[in-house]
């Protein structure tokens, strides 16, 4: 099974020195998210709630981030489309479309906890070329393209890879919480956990960057929106990473998604939780 996304041989339109301008404009868009929604964190802001079966809040930061991002591209890549959790979807008419997600994890925000992050990535006909990860509270931006992937903390950048190959008796994996997986995930989680030396929680979008960083060797979390993922696949799979679906097929547009630090690892860990 060969891993989906930047590296499976897939042709893209975006040329090396386009995608460094690009990836450089995505980071400008980090920064200028930061600078809205960071007023709004521990600060008791106002929550609404979303429609639907799960306590899905969002806040004025969500929103204030999603329309600073939106304007620049606007400005700047006016037939670029968008996709974003908060203003919804507009077409483009360059086949590259800007996925945004400024407040992943709002769960977390509304309660003070750092781990949630801005995640802005860019789909060229609908393939992953870049993706950041923004945690501007910590000060961490993950980053990564086809070149690569790069951790920048407070201004020094860094190269980021996986960690070093282990079974599936020695791993360790993150993941959002527990409850998030039912009747059948639940089963197939449970039966990966209890083969695994360490689970931690909490983590949100942080678990998959931590990944690439090589401090966890799995990383996974069930029912993920587009633009839950869009993101990180860009920034696992410059690091070495591989990525699926829980059924082995393309996670790109979400999903139940589970990332490995190798094609091994992860072709382990799918035949356990098939067993459940």
């Amino acid at each position: 099974m060969l891993p989906v996304g930047l590296n499976s041989g897939e042709r893209y339109t975006v040329k090396t020195t386009e995608l460094a301008q690009l990836t450089t404009f995505a980071l400008s868009l980090a920064e200028a998210a930061a600078k809205e929604i960071l007023p709004h964190f521990r600060q008791n802001a106002p929550i609404d709630i979303k429609a639907g079966d799960v306590w899905d809040p969002v806040t004025e930061g969500d929103r204030a981030g999603e329309r600073a991002i939106r304007h620049l591209i606007e400005k700047h890549y006016p037939d670029h489309g968008i996709i974003g959790e908060e203003y919804g979807t507009r077409e483009g008419r360059t086949g590259l479309t800007w996925i945004l997600d400024p407040v992943d994890g709002t769960r977390s925000f509304v309660i003070g906890l750092p781990t949630w992050a801005t995640l802005i990535a860019l789909y060229d006909d609908g393939k992953p070329v870049l993706g950041v990860m923004s945690q501007p509270f910590t000060g961490d931006v993950f980053v990564g393209n086809r070149e690569g992937s790069s951790l920048i903390h407070r201004g020094t950048r860094q190269d980021i890879r996986v960690g070093a190959r282990r079974g599936l008796a020695d791993s360790m994996a993150g993941t959002t919480s527990p409850h998030l997986y039912k009747a059948e995930s639940a089963a197939a989680f449970e039966r990966l956990r209890s083969t695994m030396k360490s689970v931690r929680y909490g983590l949100d979008s942080y678990s998959f960057c931590l990944l690439a960083a090589g401090h966890l060797d799995i990383a996974m979390d069930p029912v993920l929106q587009i633009y839950d993922i869009a993101a990180l696949i860009p920034i696992m799979e410059g690091a070495g990473a591989v990525v699926s679906s829980w059924t082995g097929n393309d996670p790109r547009t979400g999903g139940n998604v589970i990332a490995a630090s190798s094609q091994a690892l992860l072709d382990e860990a799918l035949a356990v939780m098939q067993q459940a």
